[in-house]
């Protein structure tokens, strides 16, 4: 059953207003929190939401009242099919790009990454294609930094991406031949202000390359915005899946949505799975798990101004209305006011031009000076600068003892060649020859005997 609290009426009533410090203090002690955001967030920084009254579809069925029936018609996939449609949505995404562009993150943006720096934020998931996230310093899965420019398949580093952008990222364009995605720059927006969309810089290159070689030309693409219509498939949509898969086996202890009315179906299912997946940490529902334990796990909160439908009165805990601003604010307000050791900046030294110095409030209030030191014992000061002196290398001994190195022998390829096949010392004994330094001359009948004739002769 869902419980309703209202931020307004937490000052006058006492139930709700400890109830919302539950709350805050829940969000403080859980570590893997998973937040889901929509339009709603977005509405402070001047970016309107989709379905109020005075959200996008009402300002578009305003602006071009004979071209659209409905405002969500200039966001469905066959808009393409009639160029009529097709200028007014280039038109409409341009004017909605300068919006965002001279806009900035909201509160809810920054308590996001509050989360994220205090190690409790999971992973979030927005149906928003503003970028404020990664403006606040949450790495989306259509960043620049995560995916490159230009043609290719190249997969999403899950562990980088901090923020999953279901409906894709106004920031950049995507060709609808090649499907090659680039930053959107100011000359594609001056293309889409006048209803046009810009040729594909990939395919000309392809192209011109192809007749340099005598080849055929291929088609030539055209660019549009990066963003997911009604009735399309998400470029991303089996990363996405992996990334789901990935913080559901993590088992997060909080589900967060705010800002959404929850109508989208994709999005339902993802919330749903959540939500039982958070439930399953809870300890009313885990037999196993102690009920005095982990009390502040297992909570799915729903902040926005309209409550959601009959459909979640299983799966939300706490619908919170009011603004997403003044709810996450009250959060890091309470989570100061009880956990004031979560904020403590633990102070670091920091080296500079050879001197150690503290990064922080402290300073230094006294000096001691190692050098000398005045005081009643004299001669203290020079004992303590010849204790502090290092010792000379000949006053230095080895505490083992010397090593009479033993001469190896070389390789057999680096030996060195004599002039007989063996020496002295390679040598077997049987095959060792034995020199004289001095030389004994035979005499000369002795030599007779060797050399002459009379050496054949027999007696």
């Amino acid at each position: 059953m869902t419980v309703t609290l209202h931020l307004e009426s937490s000052n006058s009533d006492a139930h709700s207003r400890r109830t919302l410090a539950d709350l805050s203090l829940s969000v403080a002690k859980c570590r893997r929190i998973v937040v889901v955001t929509g339009a709603g967030i977005s509405c402070s920084c001047g970016i309107p939401d989709f379905r109020s009254s005075d959200g996008l579809y009402a300002l578009i069925k305003q602006q071009y009242p004979d071209a659209v029936l409905k405002g969500r018609d200039l966001f469905e996939a066959s808009l393409f099919r009639d160029p009529k449609s097709t200028a007014i949505f280039y038109t409409f995404i341009s004017q909605l790009k300068h919006s965002i562009d001279s806009a900035v993150p909201s509160p809810t943006h920054k308590f996001l990454k509050t989360l994220d720096a205090k190690k409790k934020l999971l992973r979030s998931y927005t149906q928003n294609i503003d970028g404020f996230e990664e403006q606040a310093g949450l790495l989306g899965s259509s960043s620049r930094d995560v995916r490159g420019d230009g043609k290719g398949k190249s997969k999403n580093r899950a562990r980088d991406v901090r923020n999953v952008q279901l409906h894709g990222d106004i920031h950049r364009v995507r060709c609808m031949t090649c499907a090659a995605e680039f930053s959107c720059t100011q000359e594609h927006l001056n293309y889409f202000s006048e209803g046009m969309s810009p040729a594909c810089s990939e395919c000309l290159t392809r192209s011109n390359a192809r007749v340099a070689r005598s080849a055929r030309p291929i088609k030539i693409g055209s660019l549009r915005p990066a963003i997911v219509l009604y009735g399309e498939t998400h470029p991303l949509g089996d990363e996405i899946g992996n990334i789901q898969t990935i913080d559901m086996s993590r088992k997060p202890d909080m589900l967060i949505i705010m800002g959404t009315s929850l109508k989208v179906h994709g999005l339902k299912k993802l919330v749903k799975d959540f939500a039982r997946s958070v439930h399953a940490s809870s300890p009313s529902d885990n037999p196993a798990m102690p009920s005095q334990r982990k009390r502040w796990a297992g909570k799915v909160i729903f902040v926005n101004k309209t409550p959601p439908g009959s459909e979640w009165s299983n799966l939300i805990d706490y619908h919170v209305v009011g603004e997403t601003d003044a709810w996450t604010t009250k959060v890091i307000s309470d989570w100061k006011r009880m956990r004031p050791a979560d904020w403590e900046v633990q102070q670091t030294l920091v080296a500079s031009d050879g001197d150690v110095t503290m990064a922080g409030p402290f300073k230094v209030v006294k000096e001691v000076s190692t050098a000398t030191t005045k005081g009643k014992c004299k001669g203290f000061g020079k004992l303590a600068a010849a204790e502090n002196k290092p010792p000379s290398p000949s006053d230095m001994v080895l505490s083992t003892p010397d090593i009479k190195r033993v001469h190896t022998p070389p390789s057999p390829s680096k030996r060195r060649q004599a002039a007989e096949h063996y020496n002295d010392r390679e040598a077997s004994p049987s095959k060792k020859r034995t020199y004289s330094s001095k030389r004994i001359p035979l005499a000369e009948s002795e030599r007779k005997l060797l050399f002459a004739e009379s050496t054949n002769l027999h007696d």
